[in-house]
């Protein structure tokens, strides 16, 4: 992998790895750092860190641009070994332990959304500024389960296809603030909300779309679009006001939309689901908001 032609041009390692030079050479100390972490926590390492064969990704740039460009393009690994002149066991063994550091990494850099916020004052504690949140819903596709089960569990009837499904919550600058545990597509917004370890400010203003219906009987302070039926249409006014809704609800979009710049989080996953699911996808918000540290 030739970093230093890539380097020169600023379209080029964007297309690679969805980073700026000056996002990846800053990004590389906490990597660096994550992957001296993971092996002291290895027990069953038998040589010290530093020794035994050093492999084709020799210097932690190779590796950073390594784990980057496989998040960014998702090629198989068939495709990843050719390119990083690894077999391709090597390729798979390599992604999950350098998305593992990346995850460490970003944690070292502040930017990975909450997971759970077991009360109020806990949110005003880590958001104290924070006076609008915008959620919303958000659904990759999967393949097809062999199990009948598994598959009218996966099927999401919204997007007419096999998914998994996180729900997201934003501030109004689009940094991912909190993200939901990962689950099937089957499940609706609103109920992977209520499962959330997610507390809320009554004072806060919960901006949502009309995926959260029934939210407001349960919290404060909930604007959401008013949703029309064949009997009771929208007056003018009411679709004047859905537009204004929308137009501040913009952001969570647009966050969705920085997010899914790589490709793993948008091509089908070929990935069996679990783990590594749910941790592509921290990743990409992690990656969203410490892109964002470079452009406000």
């Amino acid at each position: 992998m030739n970093i230093s032609k890539a380097s020169k041009d600023p379209r080029m390692i964007k297309a690679l790895t969805g980073t700026s030079y000056q996002e990846f050479t800053n990004l590389l100390v906490s990597f660096e750092k994550a992957l001296i972490a993971i092996k002291k926590e290895n027990k069953d390492r038998k040589r010290g860190i530093g020794g035994g064969q050093k492999g084709h990704l020799k210097t932690t740039a190779d590796k950073l641009f390594f784990t980057l460009f496989y998040i960014k393009t998702y090629p198989t690994f068939d495709v990843l070994a050719f390119f990083s002149n690894k077999s391709r066991g090597r390729s798979c063994e390599a992604v999950h332990l350098y998305l593992l550091a990346l995850k460490k990494a970003l944690g070292y850099e502040i930017v990975l959304p909450e997971r759970k916020i077991h009360s109020v004052e806990e949110f005003i504690k880590l958001f104290p500024e924070v006076k609008d949140v915008f959620l919303d819903g958000t659904e990759r596709k999967i393949r097809r389960p062999k199990k009948k089960k598994n598959q009218n569990k996966q099927y999401s009837g919204k997007k007419k296809t096999h998914t998994r499904k996180n729900v997201i919550m934003a501030n109004e600058k689009k940094k991912i603030l909190f993200l939901s545990k990962t689950k099937s597509g089957k499940r609706h917004d609103k109920k992977i909300f209520d499962k959330s370890i997610l507390k809320i400010p009554d004072a806060v203003a919960k901006w949502t779309d009309t995926g959260f219906q029934g939210l407001a009987k349960f919290l404060k302070n909930v604007v959401m679009p008013k949703k029309g039926t064949k009997k009771k249409p929208l007056t003018k006014e009411e679709k004047e006001n859905n537009r204004i809704i929308s137009s501040f609800r913009v952001v969570i979009e647009h966050a969705i939309g920085g997010i899914k710049r790589f490709r793993v989080l948008t091509d089908v996953l070929r990935n069996r689901i679990g783990i590594f699911d749910d941790l592509v996808m921290e990743i990409g918000c992690g990656m969203w908001n410490y892109h964002l540290r470079y452009t406000q």
